[in-house]
């Protein structure tokens, strides 16, 4: 089966990655993905409102918890999302190379974001002792912001392989579903993100 359907300026259709009945279904179906990552989410945060206080005479929020480096982060994720919607927008325009270009400097946002969190995590073990199994604290923290991490490297192994897989194919109506649909992963993400700096840190350093 083909999916050569490439496009040109002039037979572009006004939102290419809804122009077939295959892109309608993975719209669809990420949404369905999407409505289960929110409850599982919200579980996560229920759980860490209900133990962020269960320290087991070890570290609390407020000793450990800095907003300088979190605020960076916050600023690397926000603009990864603000550079997503640039590539969508070359999308729709019909320039891949300019799609490509801005699809990359999101996925380098992402890659210094997953650092800095890789180097917190080592600043909370190293000088505060503070690990998954110090305090149901430390267990809640570790499995909401770890579990977040994890979405954002699993986006970056989406964006890699479709970058790659794509970087010959150009712009079809067969790939324009699929680097739209990684763009909504990316900004959900992003949400999440706002809500744990808000619930977890912002929250946590005033105790």
């Amino acid at each position: 089966m083909s999916h050569d359907h490439s496009l040109n300026p002039e037979t572009m259709p006004h939102n290419p990655e809804k122009a077939t009945l295959e892109g309608r279904n993975k719209f669809l179906g990420l949404w369905f993905f999407l409505g289960g990552e929110t409850v599982l989410f919200a579980s996560l945060f229920g759980t860490y409102l209900a133990l962020k206080n269960s320290t087991a005479g070890g570290v609390a929020s407020q000793d450990i918890f800095g907003l300088g480096l979190v605020f960076l982060m916050t600023m690397l994720l926000l603009t990864s999302s603000l550079t997503s919607v640039y590539a969508m927008y070359h999308m729709k325009n019909n320039n891949f190379k300019k799609m490509q270009l801005w699809l990359g400097v999101t996925g380098l946002l992402g890659l210094t974001f997953l650092g800095c969190e890789i180097y917190e995590f080592a600043h909370y073990i190293n000088d505060y002792d503070f690990t998954f199994r110090s305090s149901a604290f430390g267990s809640a923290f570790y499995t909401l912001v770890g579990f977040h991490g994890g979405h954002v490297l699993f986006g970056l192994c989406w964006l890699t392989a479709l970058m790659i897989r794509n970087a010959k194919r150009g712009l079809n109506l067969y790939n324009a579903p699929k680097f739209y649909t990684f763009s909504l992963y990316w900004h959900f993400i992003d949400v999440v993100w706002v809500f744990i700096f808000t619930v977890v840190y912002l929250m946590g350093s005033v105790g």
